[in-house]
């Protein structure tokens, strides 16, 4: 016999979903609002030559330029007002999360609930702001002198053009950011990481020809071709399962008493995720890895010696690059699991409605046994992350045309998004049945 959340959910249709008014409305919104972003990936920063920087772009796509250019979603070989795209608000997050975990006077803030939490919001914005222009001042000061054919990609640099510049990336970012949050908001799913997602999405179009372009031409080999898509679709179907897998915590309620009789205690699950830190990890430590990149370009010529073997050490498809990629993806998601999952929290929630873990007092007892588990399952999603990510950039070391849109990390972000917005989907139709049985329940009693 199934139950009535089942019920409900094999009752999902074409129906049900024309009924749903306030989803409907909040897809068309989602819908609309990436529009409005995959627009502003084309409009190019005032005083850049769009076609001199393509050209000089065209060059180093395999590099880690090719990298920031697949979470920019294309932008940055546009050198587009949103060329900086949401990476800055990500970094700023994600050092917040760190400092309110380290510093105590943050930790109070984040404790005080919804006013707490958007105090922390609003120095995350400040933070971005800051990244934001850094970043941006880098840039302008790398692109200012750098020269494709002989024609100058910057017609008339200056101070003009480097403030111009700083402020146009920089109201880009913040404009990504109100974006994501009214997508959050008014839209469905999570508004940063659907404009990340977007973006990759609408470039793996062009991505998959230039593949089968390559095959058909012969700059790749045929059976490469064929590996590159069954490995693609072997790691969805493989991030889909990790993505779903858990392991569930029996969690037992004691007998309560409710007048004469005595109620059976109950069971339910505490269910932790194989993958806590979702696609955090291998976006921050991405970003790490341009630092170097970013330093030289602001020094320009001048740059250490040091340094600039450093930037050549580590470009995608070497073996320091591929170190450095798994040991960052290690480090953020044991971290950012310590961050957003605490099991003290945890097992006094439990303790306070009477719930414990057979085998272990409720209290601490109880919270370093659920630390136990989720080490051990994060080594696990750790490993996963790792290995879904360089699987692709070992094929990549040996033949480097193979495009960077199909790689680990973009195939990992396009299915976690995708599962997550999904599971929404599914959510608000759930609730919206739900309202409908009440509303009919409530009817049939007023007839009676």
């Amino acid at each position: 016999m199934t139950s009535a959340a089942e019920q409900m959910a094999s009752n999902f249709s074409l129906g049900n979903f024309a009924k749903a008014d306030e989803l409907r409305q909040r897809i068309f919104f989602t819908l609309g609002a990436l529009i409005v972003y995959r627009l502003g990936t084309f409009i190019p920063i005032p005083g850049v030559d769009p076609v001199a920087f393509a050209e000089l772009f065209r060059g180093q796509t395999s590099g880690l330029l090719g990298t920031f250019n697949l979470f920019s979603g294309g932008a940055t070989e546009r050198m587009a007002i949103l060329a900086l795209n949401i990476m800055p608000y990500i970094s700023a997050s994600i050092i917040m999360q760190m400092m309110s975990a380290i510093i105590p006077s943050l930790e109070a803030i984040k404790k005080e609930g919804e006013s707490g939490r958007r105090q922390i919001n609003q120095y995350t914005r400040y933070l971005t702001v800051a990244l934001a222009i850094v970043q941006g001042y880098f840039i302008a000061v790398t692109v200012m002198g750098q020269q494709s054919g002989g024609i100058p990609v910057v017609a008339n640099p200056g101070p003009a053009f480097l403030v111009t510049t700083v402020v146009t990336l920089v109201g880009g970012v913040m404009f990504l950011v109100w974006l994501g949050e009214q997508i959050t908001a008014r839209g469905i799913g999570n508004g940063i990481s659907l404009i990340i997602f977007a973006g990759i999405i609408a470039e793996l179009p062009r991505a998959a020809a230039g593949l089968l372009t390559s095959g058909q031409t012969g700059a790749l080999p045929v059976f490469v071709v064929f590996i590159v898509i069954a490995l693609s679709i072997s790691l969805i179907a493989f991030v889909v399962f990790m993505e779903r897998s858990q392991r569930r915590l029996l969690v037992q309620y004691p007998r309560r008493q409710q007048g004469n009789k005595m109620s059976q205690g109950e069971k339910s699950h505490l269910p932790l995720k194989l993958n806590t830190a979702g696609v955090i990890p291998p976006i921050f430590a991405s970003s790490l890895l341009f630092l170097p990149a970013t330093a030289q370009g602001a020094i320009g010529a001048d740059a250490p010696f040091w340094l600039q073997n450093l930037v050549g050490s580590i470009q995608p498809g070497t073996w320091l690059y591929m170190g450095i990629y798994a040991a960052g993806i290690i480090f953020f998601c044991f971290l950012y699991t310590s961050i957003v999952f605490n099991p003290e929290d945890t097992a006094d929630t439990l303790k306070q409605y009477g719930g414990f873990i057979q085998g272990y007092r409720p209290g601490a007892k109880t919270a370093e046994y659920i630390d136990y588990v989720l080490t051990r399952i994060t080594v696990i999603g750790a490993a996963y992350l790792t290995f879904v990510c360089l699987m692709p950039e070992f094929l990549r070391m040996q033949y480097s045309g193979i495009p960077v849109y199909l790689g680990g990390t973009s195939l990992l972000i396009v299915v976690t998004v995708t599962l997550d917005t999904v599971q929404q989907i599914q959510g608000h139709l759930l609730a919206q049945q739900y309202e409908s049985l009440i509303k009919k329940s409530k009817l049939r009693g007023s007839r009676r």
